[in-house]
This record gives structure tokens, C-alpha cells and sequence, in this order.
């Protein structure tokens, strides 16, 4: 088959857990886009998120989806630890990518897959959905316009309580599991849109178990004298906040990764007099994401975005890695 039209792009999932469910509603509803197959390790798999989402092909094999003529892009939401073969795969078969967060396990894969998309001619996005939504812009507005003065400090905290299901990835270190990969890609990403560089260093710790972290706790510095906090984890409620503190005032968000689906998408201006601004805003993140994939903008800063926010949850990695042999300060 060819492509039906050059206004279409459609799309092949590689993958069928739980965020692609979510996800593939958002692709069908895109304009211009549409899924025609989905591939999982097994038919059955293949043939029941098929059936559940009116998609016309089941496929056995992730490389027969990338062998298909009638896919033109590819939505990727397997276990970190397979996100570069399957991309790098993706791009040699010269298919556009949308691929979950974190977008590898590390910093030199994340390379391998800008490399290879380059070398392919390839587009390629992580799927970290609030940086499309046009609440977004309106931060980095605030931000750089001096609303709210010389941006110094931000502090990030996400987590959600027990989010397993059986056979659960993120608890599996070998498949990239944990919540700095998960999680703190969130957190380390506000810092990084915020202040538009990675940090400098970073001092973290963590609450494990087995030998995946499932709370962790970081402070990270950045050149001209910034600084972050960031917490994650899967012991404590649901959290998705931010503050962005300046000189004048702070910027804050109570759902920055997620709007919550009962309120609009909102943020509140906290100025030094005790003032409180609400600003309120409408738009579909995910749907934005898509059509910013398909579309023919420059992607270059979301790539550095995605590329230093590997690198900042790298950072604590190491961080936790070497933290045993730290001493700390006694507070008695």
C-alpha cells in the first residue's frame, strides 16, 4: 500500500500497556492522523488492543509493524530499557517517533537515537505531554517577560501512590525501573524549561526498595547561583505541582504534568504583598503533542529539552549511586 494522502499520517503502536490505551484515543482524534496497526510480542496481545480500539491490523513482532508500507509513524511505550533499539530500529525503517518518557536510560542512548534520527532524516519527540499544552507557553511567558522578576529557586514534587500493576516494569531496575527515570524526568524537565539549561551538580537520596528507588528527594544547582528541589515517588499521594520562585513573585501549578479532568488547566501568580492572580486555560496537551510531531515546526528545543533532562536525571542517578559513601551532617 502507499500512503493515502500527504495530509495523513499514520500511525503503528509498538506496544499495548496501559499508557498506550490512554494515548491512542488521543492519536485518532488527531486531525490528519491515524492508527492502522499495533504490534506486541504476542498475536493475542496484538489482536485484543486491536479489538478494544478498532485498530485494522494486529501484528506479531515489532520489526513486521516497522516493515509495514502502511505506517508512516510510530508510537513507542515499551520499558525504557528497550527505547533505543526499537528507536533507532524505527528511524532506519524511516518512520517518525513519539516515544514515551524517560527517552532512554541513559544519556549516551538518548545520543544514539538523536543520531541515527538525523542520519535518517527522522522526527522524532518524547511524549512528556505538558510541554505542549498552551498553558505551557503562557509559563515561559511569565518567566522571561519578568512577571514575576529574577527567577531563582523552583521546587517540583510529583508522585502517585502505588501506580503497579502485575508484572510492573517500574519496579524492575533492569528494565529501567524506579521513579527518577519515571517521575524525575518530570521534575528534572520543569527545571530545565524553567531555567533553560541543565544544572550544574546535584546531591540526592533515596527510599529503595529491592534495589529500585520508589522516593527520592534532590537538590540541584545551576550556574548564576540557581537552584531546584525535587521530590518523587510512589509512597505518597498524588502530587503534580510546581513553584517557580522570583524576586518579585512565584508562579505556581497544582497539575503542571496533567491537568486534573474535573477543573481547567491553571496556575496562580503569588506576588510579595500576598496578592493571588488565578489564570485559567483550555487545550488538549497530548493532541498538541501529536500535531507538533506531524507538523513541519523546528524541534530543535524540544530536543535540547528532552536531551539535558536525560542528563539532569543521569546526574542524580550518579548522585545516588555514590550517596552511600557520603557522610551526613548530624543535626544533634
Amino acid at each position: 500500500m502507499t500512503k493515502e494522502s500527504a495530509s495523513t499520517t499514520r500511525f503503528g503502536l509498538i506496544g499495548t500497556g496501559r499508557i498506550t490505551r490512554r494515548l491512542v484515543a488521543d492519536i485518532q482524534s488527531t486531525s490528519g492522523c491515524e492508527v492502522t496497526a499495533v504490534a506486541s510480542r504476542t498475536m493475542e496481545r496484538a489482536q485484543w488492543c486491536a479489538s478494544q480500539y478498532a485498530i485494522a491490523e494486529a501484528v506479531q513482532g515489532y520489526e513486521n509493524l516497522l516493515s509495514r508500507d502502511d505506517v508512516d509513524a510510530v508510537y513507542l511505550s515499551l520499558p525504557p530499557s528497550l527505547h533505543r533499539q526499537w528507536c533507532v530500529a524505527a528511524a532506519e525503517a524511516g518512520k517518525s517517533i513519539l516515544c514515551e518518557k524517560p527517552l532512554a536510560m541513559n544519556s549516551a542512548e538518548v545520543a544514539q537515537i538523536n543520531d541515527a534520527c538525523r542520519q535518517h532524516g527522522v522526527r522524532w519527540l518524547d511524549a512528556t505531554g505538558w510541554l505542549h499544552h498552551p498553558r505551557t507557553a503562557a509559563f515561559a511567558d511569565l518567566i522571561r517577560g519578568g512577571r514575576l522578576g529574577t527567577v531563582r529557586h523552583i521546587s517540583v514534587a510529583i508522585s502517585f501512590f502505588e501506580p503497579f500493576q502485575s508484572g510492573e516494569h517500574r519496579l524492575q531496575r533492569e528494565l529501567g525501573g524506579g521513579c527518577v527515570l519515571d517521575l524525575g524526568w518530570y521534575a528534572c524537565g520543569v527545571a530545565r524549561f524553567a531555567f533553560g539549561k541543565p544544572c550544574r551538580d546535584v546531591m540526592a537520596t533515596a527510599v529503595y526498595r529491592g534495589d529500585v528507588p520508589i522516593r527520592c528527594t534532590a537538590v540541584l544547582r545551576f550556574d548564576d547561583d540557581l537552584s531546584a528541589t525535587i521530590s518523587c515517588g510512589y509512597d505518597t499521594a498524588t502530587r503534580k505541582w510546581f513553584e517557580i520562585a522570583g524576586s518579585d513573585a512565584s508562579l505556581i501549578c497544582d497539575d503542571f504534568s496533567r491537568p486534573w479532568p474535573d477543573k481547567p488547566a491553571r496556575c496562580w501568580i503569588h506576588d510579595a504583598s500576598g496578592k493571588v492572580d488565578q489564570l485559567d486555560f483550555e487545550g488538549h496537551q497530548e493532541i498538541r503533542m501529536i500535531e507538533t510531531l506531524i507538523g513541519e515546526d523546528d524541534l530543535a528545543s524540544l530536543h535540547a529539552q528532552a536531551i539535558d533532562t536525560q542528563a539532569m536525571v543521569d546526574a542524580i542517578n550518579r548522585s545516588l549511586e555514590t550517596s552511600s559513601a557520603q557522610e551526613p551532617t548530624s543535626c544533634i
